[in-house]
């Protein structure tokens, strides 16, 4: 029996890897897994050697003073790794932690055939690292078409696939009646799936909203949350005064409450990827600790935060980053939209646009599975 070790880093990791993953169960139910990852590839009934919480880090300065602990995780899914022996190594996204197993995984195991999906972004520092990851990584499997330069400049084996979160699935019927019933219109908000995300960004989030309420009447904020940072977002809001908000961690749910919603508000990431495609209406957010934030900026040679405004070379879609993430910017941006539909619409136009150059004639994830079944076979 083939066999796959699945590793992650993070939820939007997990999640990408559960799309692919669940594709390749369709194509072949006889493939054994075992993975590191969250609540989505154990959805699947593959079990993870850790909690995914375990090896989730934000930030330089807490990578360092966790350095000990990642190390001591990193080493410890080597071994795990090992003993399962598996055929392919299919590492997710989080290169900081899932490269540097692979890498020691490959010293260990010769053979095994080392796939990477969401190529390190060497487009936005550290271009150098392609000579290196080239040594140990056989595949590489590529969101975005602009990437493949990069690599094949160093000749690595890799193809694009597109990215999952691209894909929408209709094929699915859902009751919100308990929430759409309240006959408000809806605004979706992700604070992120980290501790420090949502810890730093929800009571942010819940000041904009009282300044929002102080205008309108008819609005009710979604939190769009894990099951892991629930009980974090609850525990923010339980403080607040706040009536008119749900929190949600149902994907299916999700999906249907943001088409639904005339506006979002989400932390930056790749699930604004999700918001444009299914045109709605967004701004982006973040904040982190300041001597991270140096550091990045001294780092990265890129203007924008967000994909879409990078791929545009153009703020498209509004970033409130570090001193302009507060409430009263958030506030002012968001009404700002909700009565200027003229705004609304030329962003929208502009991202379809940016996404049309994104993706591929296949799904996304069926490349990406096809991909693992042709290095099954060698």
């Amino acid at each position: 029996m083939k066999k796959i070790f699945i590793l992650t880093g993070e939820p939007s990791g997990d999640k990408l890897a559960a799309k692919v993953i669940s594709k390749l169960k369709e194509k072949d139910p006889n493939i054994k897994y075992l993975c590191l990852g969250g609540e989505k590839l154990r959805a699947l009934g593959i079990n993870s050697i850790f909690d995914l919480k375990e090896i989730t880090y934000l930030g330089f300065t807490r990578v360092f003073l966790n350095l000990i602990k990642i190390r001591k995780k990193i080493n410890q899914s080597v071994e795990k790794i090992v003993d399962f022996k598996p055929d392919i190594l299919f590492s997710v996204d989080s290169p900081d932690f899932t490269l540097r197993v692979a890498k020691k995984v490959k010293n260990k195991l010769p053979n095994i055939k080392n796939l990477h999906f969401v190529a390190p972004q060497v487009w936005v520092w550290r271009e150098g690292r392609v000579k290196k990851i080239k040594k140990y990584i056989d595949h590489i499997l590529l969101l975005f078409n602009f990437e493949k330069k990069y690599w094949m400049k160093e000749n690595v084996s890799c193809e694009l696939v597109g990215h999952p979160l691209l894909e929408i699935d209709k094929n699915y019927k859902i009751d919100v009646s308990q929430i759409i019933g309240k006959n408000k219109a809806l605004i979706s908000i992700f604070p992120g799936s980290r501790d420090s995300e949502v810890i730093t960004l929800t009571p942010i989030l819940v000041d904009f909203i009282k300044l929002m309420n102080e205008k309108y009447s008819d609005f009710l904020f979604v939190f769009h949350s894990t099951n892991s940072q629930k009980k974090n977002i609850e525990k923010i809001l339980s403080k607040s005064s706040l009536k008119n908000f749900e929190i949600i961690c149902d994907e299916k749910l999700k999906n249907h409450i943001l088409r639904k919603s005339v506006f979002a508000v989400t932390k930056s990431g790749t699930v604004s990827l999700e918001i444009s495609n299914n045109k709605i209406p967004s701004i982006i957010i973040y904040k982190m600790n300041p001597i991270n934030f140096i550091i990045l900026k001294m780092l990265v040679k890129i203007k924008f935060a967000n994909i879409i405004n990078i791929a545009a070379n153009e703020m498209i879609i509004p970033e409130l980053l570090q001193s302009k993430c507060n409430p009263k910017k958030i506030f002012e941006t968001v009404s700002n939209f909700l009565e200027n539909h003229n705004k609304i619409d030329l962003q929208i136009r502009k991202t379809d646009e940016v996404l049309k150059t994104f993706k591929t004639k296949e799904q996304p994830s069926e490349v990406a599975a096809n991909a693992l079944i042709k290095f099954l076979s060698f």
